[in-house]
């Protein structure tokens, strides 16, 4: 369907997790008739139940809407619904590569939070049109003077600008739509140069491959043409095209300036990455869209199946998660302790337990993950340099000239009553506050420089808890910094124990061993003879513990006589002990492993 440009209108929600980016949608939805009302249930943008639970936005999802403004014209709204949290950011900055326009959405009890900041930046660097959106007034702790306060301080957006709604309860919608139309500027293009397409997102769909969404820059596609993509110079033919309404719905082509999918021959969905550039074959565009890099994961653990038993099955379902989410890595690894696993990728902490929360629910998998690492960069003695992602592959100390470890620069907000509270917990991780700025009377802005590894544990928890729930922060990385960095070895009966191998600072590293033997010695049952538990950084001993043993009470019969006698039966109870230690070895049941590790990951 060709609908003239002046009537196109492209725009994006952008806000912090939990402003209503979803409600509003589907407040969009309702006033635009794009779903009925007998058939609309809450979130109707998000597909996954994790996302409902939660609350929040995992994967992108576009929807055509048609409104009859008020002066008299048809327009077609083209809304990506993006996500919300940091782990995502790259996705969300592909999705406004895809508008012209952005609501920010600002809860009118919480204001600007650290989020809502960084996706204004996004939006600002993607030269958008942002229209603020005052969402929640309803609400008896809504503070709008405050929020238009925050929005001219920190934003630098005139606060007559802003409009006050209310997805919940409908108040104010109808002047948003109007509000888009006038303000939202229509797609810049030229349907008759060749097609340049940019790929926004894409799914696997099981019965017909790769579904790519696109937003059409310039040109125009249909079914049977034959396009490449740029990054791969894949070459494929179009099998079909449409939009979103919100379901897929076929059209007869995709003109310039419209937002829809297309299904190609293409079979994995590794072949397209999101960010790239779609192109006719015998008629290509002259060059690919800005912006396109290839997404590397930032964070590394171990997945393994409690069960070993249930490695195929894991092996399985780990192929089905990766067909729709191309950001998760995952390549077979085995472990001397737990046994054939997969060493995993993810692009931060929630991602993780997304991926974790999926497999064990949508897939019933009962599964174990090591202790979270980052990717360090090892420089050796020879001048050479390894990324080091997993601490089995660290170098001999004896070779290491130093090591450096990935930096972020976090941007936390809060009330001003818990600035030292903030403060103190950056320094409890190895963080340095840069600057304060105050955002206005009663809110703060923390920039500080901190290692990733410290953010990738506990650190939201421990924001959230230190300023009762207020604190909001978002991160961008920030290079590497040279630090004493220590491979971190757990030994059971002189036995290094690889599953709770972990690379730590110089400073952790005795308090992070001290509390996985104490934890150990708690989970490994009683042995024969006493075993000893003892963490270890470069063959130096660090903290030990003893696991207790059973012991035979071997002067139960021994009635009177001389204290040589008593002493006697003691030695040769020794002496046996320590011929069984010489050929005994330490059985660690899986529950041991299971306990230590999962508290390891919930500190």
């Amino acid at each position: 369907m060709t609908v003239p440009l002046p009537q196109i209108r492209n725009f994006s929600i952008i806000a912090h997790i939990d402003h209503g980016k979803s409600t509003l949608a589907d407040r969009f939805l309702l006033h635009t008739k794009t779903i009925e009302t007998r058939v609309f249930h809450d979130q109707v943008l998000d597909a996954m139940d994790l996302e409902k639970e939660r609350g929040i936005t995992i994967k992108s999802h576009p929807v055509r809407m048609l409104f009859p403004s008020k002066n008299g014209q048809q327009y077609i709204f083209n809304l990506i619904d993006t996500p919300g949290h940091v782990d995502f950011s790259y996705e969300v900055s592909r999705s406004l590569a895809a508008c012209e326009g952005a609501l920010l959405v600002i809860d009118a009890a919480q204001g600007v939070q650290a989020q809502t900041m960084a996706n204004v930046n996004l939006a600002i660097r993607q030269h958008l049109t942002i229209i603020p959106v005052i969402n929640k007034i309803d609400l008896p702790a809504a503070n709008i003077e405050m929020c238009l306060e925050q929005l001219e301080e920190l934003l630098a957006i005139p606060r007559e600008e802003a409009l006050l709604v209310s997805a919940k309860a409908d108040l104010g919608i109808e002047e948003l739509l109007e509000a888009v139309v006038e303000r939202i500027p229509p797609p810049q293009t030229d349907p008759e140069a060749p097609l340049q397409a940019l790929v926004f997102d894409s799914v696997f769909d099981v019965y017909r491959g790769v579904v790519a969404y696109l937003r059409v820059m310039h040109g125009c596609c249909q079914p049977r043409d034959m396009v490449r993509l740029f990054s791969s110079q894949l070459s494929t033919e179009i099998k079909e095209v449409g939009f979103f309404g919100p379901d897929m719905r076929a059209d007869t082509q995709l003109s310039a300036g419209q937002v829809g999918y297309i299904i190609t021959t293409i079979k994995s969905p590794h072949d397209i990455k999101v960010g790239d550039t779609i192109t006719l074959e015998n008629n290509p565009c002259s060059a690919p869209l800005p912006g396109f890099q290839h997404l590397s994961p930032m964070v590394f653990s171990g997945i393994y199946p409690i069960d070993t038993a249930d490695y195929e099955a894991l092996k399985v379902n780990i192929a089905k998660l990766r067909l729709n989410d191309s950001a998760f890595v995952a390549q077979p690894e085995s472990s001397v302790a737990l046994g054939a696993g997969f060493r995993c990728g993810f692009l931060g902490l929630l991602h993780m337990e997304i991926v974790q929360e999926r497999l064990q629910r949508e897939y019933n998998m009962d599964i174990l993950l090591t202790y979270p690492s980052v990717i360090y960069r090892v420089f050796l003695r020879d001048g050479t340099m390894k990324e080091v992602d997993n601490p089995l592959y660290m170098p001999d100390p004896s070779a290491i000239n130093h090591v450096e470890e990935p930096m972020i620069k976090a941007q936390i907000i809060s009330p001003s009553a818990y600035l030292g509270a903030i403060m103190n917990l950056v320094l409890e991780k190895r963080g340095l506050c840069l600057k304060t700025d105050n955002v206005d009377q009663l809110h703060v802005m923390v920039t500080a420089r901190m290692p990733l590894h410290e953010i990738v544990l506990d650190f939201y928890d421990k924001l959230k808890t230190v300023t009762r729930g207020y604190g909001s922060m978002d991160y961008e990385p920030d290079g590497y910094q040279a630090g004493p960095m220590v491979k971190l070895d757990i030994l059971v009966n002189g036995e290094p124990v690889d599953a709770f191998a972990s690379i730590a600072h110089a400073d952790r590293a005795v308090a992070r061993a001290r509390m996985i033997c104490e934890r150990l010695r708690e989970a490994i049952p009683p042995q024969m003879f006493k075993v000893a538990i003892q963490g270890a950084t470069g063959g130096k001993i660090i903290p030990r513990e003893d696991v207790r043993q059973y012991r035979k009470n071997v002067l139960a019969k021994c009635y009177g006589g001389d204290i040589t006698r008593k002493r006697k039966l003691l030695d040769k109870q020794k002496e046996g002990k320590k011929r069984m230690k010489e050929v005994g070895n330490v059985n660690i049941p899986q529950e041991a492993f299971v306990a230590v590790l999962r508290a390891s990951n919930s500190d």
